[in-house]
């Protein structure tokens, strides 16, 4: 896909528009899109004109419907992986300038401009143009790796090897672990295997996966286990599989209830639980920027990983597929 830095040539050969085309879920599995007044940016803010949006899984719910979402959502809600170029400041802005390539913190970027405090935008270097950068979900790698202490010589177990997964395989891998990956998906393993994981295990059988494991580490479990599903059967599983006073952290987005958890097995191993995700917008940012210095001293490689791209017009697809997850699908990107 071929981005573009905008140019006063280009700004004054291309005046801003208007109006603008997004993105709104009307009710439950229903998009349309709508032509939508162009936000102004307050003091404080910029405003972007998006290249492109990463579909994200904590999406699906609002898609799906549940009782607790009332429709129409706002329009361009709830993207929030958003990238492009600034082309407008609010008052007291001087962190970025017009024309700058950003990724950003912001949350209606299913749509062809978005606001985003000035702030919460990282500049992306030179080296990166051309590239899409859904800049949220990279910081999140970084900041879940992070959190997850992993040290040269110890055993990681990654449970759910999507986008996210894939990323922690290839950090654990640089930092000198040895990697088990599980994952349902055949494609997923081949995934794992392709970004260094040293063993791959189909998550299928609740106590085959404790007994392969159980062997393939004499015994000893994982110092830390990563469980990337949000599902509940896969974090009791990730459990069972960290070693006593390991870490396990806690990477899925559990967002859908209540969860059952062996905490007499938790107890009885002394392990430290961590929910890895963060809330704190600049420690987004600080992710954010880690990931460029990741990506820019090759440990991590992204680009295999985007595999399906679609158009605004194409969005009711994008999220079809990212439901279905059909063969060969990892991560989705809309451009513009």
């Amino acid at each position: 896909m071929q981005n573009t830095l905008t140019t006063e040539k280009d700004a004054v050969a291309h005046p801003p528009a208007r109006a603008m085309r997004a993105a709104v879920i009307t009710a439950p599995k229903q998009i349309s899109l709508q032509e939508t007044e162009l936000p102004e940016p307050k003091a404080g803010q910029v405003r972007l004109r998006l290249e492109g949006c990463g579909l994200c899984a904590s999406n699906i719910p609002v898609w799906e419907g549940r009782e607790w979402f009332s429709y129409p959502i706002a329009a361009g809600n709830p993207g929030h992986e958003g990238w492009g170029i600034v082309d407008a400041l609010g008052q007291d802005v001087d962190q970025v300038q017009v024309g700058d390539r950003v990724a950003a913190l912001s949350y209606n970027s299913y749509a062809e401009y978005d606001l985003a405090d000035a702030d919460k935008v990282v500049k992306l270097p030179e080296s990166l143009a051309g590239k899409p950068f859904p800049g949220e979900p990279l910081g999140c790698a970084l900041n879940i790796f992070k959190r997850s202490d992993i040290q040269a010589g110890q055993t990681v177990a990654i449970l759910g090897i999507g986008f996210l997964g894939a990323l922690l395989v290839q950090l654990a891998k640089n930092a000198g672990a040895r990697v088990i990956a599980i994952s349902q998906r055949a494609y997923s393993l081949e995934v794992a295997k392709e970004s260094g994981a040293d063993e791959v295990i189909p998550m299928d059988d609740h106590y085959r996966i404790i007994e392969q494991v159980k062997a393939l580490t004499d015994g000893k479990f994982c110092e830390r286990v990563i469980e990337c599903t949000g599902k509940e059967w896969p974090l009791n599983l990730a459990g069972e599989l960290t070693a006593e006073r390991g870490k396990l952290i806690i990477a899925g987005f559990h967002q859908d209830g209540m969860r059952q958890v062996n905490i007499q097995l938790w107890n009885w191993r002394g392990l430290d639980v961590i929910n890895a995700h963060e809330r704190d917008p600049q420690e987004y940012i600080k992710g954010i920027r880690a990931a460029i210095e990741a990506l820019a001293q090759g440990i991590i490689s992204p680009d295999k990983l985007y595999t399906h791209t679609y158009t605004l017009d194409q969005i009711n697809q994008a999220f079809e597929s990212l439901k279905s997850r059909p063969d060969g699908f990892v991560k989705a990107l809309i451009t513009y």
